[in-house]
């Protein structure tokens, strides 16, 4: 569960904050659970990154298949009935996401709702992948990555965006496998080199992922980490801050105080962080403070039981 608690905790911890300058962060950083700030929240809110990262959960639990359709319903709900909502509203939501339910609640089919120019090219599917990584885990290389693909078409169907969710799951398979940052790098860029390079649908874009080679990232500089909402920034701040954190609480402050984006960043820095160095890492007092906090515990804990129990992967 440490990677789905790691995800909501570094969610909130970037809400107060979010769109703010790295330099403005430099002077006040954000070492723990603050309140109010860019959305007007109280501490521990979560935004639309742990909202469809629970949608996502709840639909694999209830269909036992990965059915983008109930996916997108959820997704729909959460958007005009405040579905997993941390409060009861939506207060954050990407333009591409925004834009790809308007096409869903039009009756366009789920998994051609993601737009697929490029300015589609946001974070906004590679934030709640976490579950469908999970859960498609076993199923082999072969078959799990083009589930991967689905789900994020549900709001974003470019192929660099698909490409990198892939990336994200092959990270965290190789995460779970107990490798190591720098190893769990290694593994990643040589499988989707393996699976991108030269697939027809994706060797445009592979030039793209360059920066995440393990040549490449590891001798980045904080100057050269960008922390937008585009994809390919999202993907490198989280791999460049899990290669540098010395434990889950400097792993995810770090990404926070990249600034811009701070609660994607953080969202999904602390999914990978959350497998590195597990729950006990986690501080307990950033949990406790979660809003919804039990019900999350609910959910997490019929989710990773449902994982250890067996699946059918699909």
């Amino acid at each position: 569960m440490a990677s789905l608690w790691g995800a909501a905790v570094g969610d909130a911890l970037g809400v107060p904050v979010e769109f703010r300058g790295r330099a403005e962060l430099a002077t006040s950083p954000v070492t723990g659970m603050q309140g109010y700030g860019t959305h007007d929240q109280p501490p521990g809110t979560w935004s639309d990154d742990t909202s469809l990262t629970l949608c996502t959960i709840e639909s694999l639990l209830t269909c036992e298949e990965v059915d983008t359709r109930d996916m997108a319903e959820r997704f729909h709900r959460w958007l005009v009935e405040g579905l997993w909502t941390a409060h009861g509203q939506v207060f954050d939501i990407g333009i591409a996401t925004r834009q790809a339910l308007a096409r869903f609640s039009e009756g366009r089919k789920p998994e051609l709702c993601g737009g697929r120019q490029e300015y589609d090219n946001g974070n906004g599917s590679l934030m709640r992948m976490l579950p469908v990584s999970l859960w498609v885990r076993d199923a082999g290389v072969e078959q799990a990555l083009p589930l991967v693909h689905r789900v994020s078409r549900i709001t974003h169907g470019h192929s660099r965006t698909q490409m990198v969710c892939g990336y994200y799951s092959l990270l965290v398979w190789a995460l779970l496998e107990g490798a190591t940052p720098a190893a769990a790098l290694e593994q990643a860029w040589h499988q989707a080199e393996e699976e991108y390079k030269f697939h027809e649908d994706f060797e445009m874009n592979w030039p793209h992922l360059q920066r995440l080679s393990p040549s490449v990232l590891p001798r980045l500089e904080v100057r050269d980490i960008h922390s937008s909402g585009y994809c390919i920034h999202t993907i490198e701040a989280a791999v460049w801050c899990l290669l540098r954190g010395k434990d889950f609480s400097n792993t995810v402050s770090s990404a926070v105080n990249l600034g811009d984006d701070t609660d994607t960043t953080a969202c999904v820095t602390g999914t990978l962080a959350g497998l590195h160095f597990g729950l006990e890492q986690i501080p307990a007092t950033w949990i406790d403070q979660l809003a919804r906090r039990q019900e999350l515990d609910t959910l997490f804990t019929q989710f990773s039981a449902r994982l250890a129990g067996g699946l059918a992967h699909s």
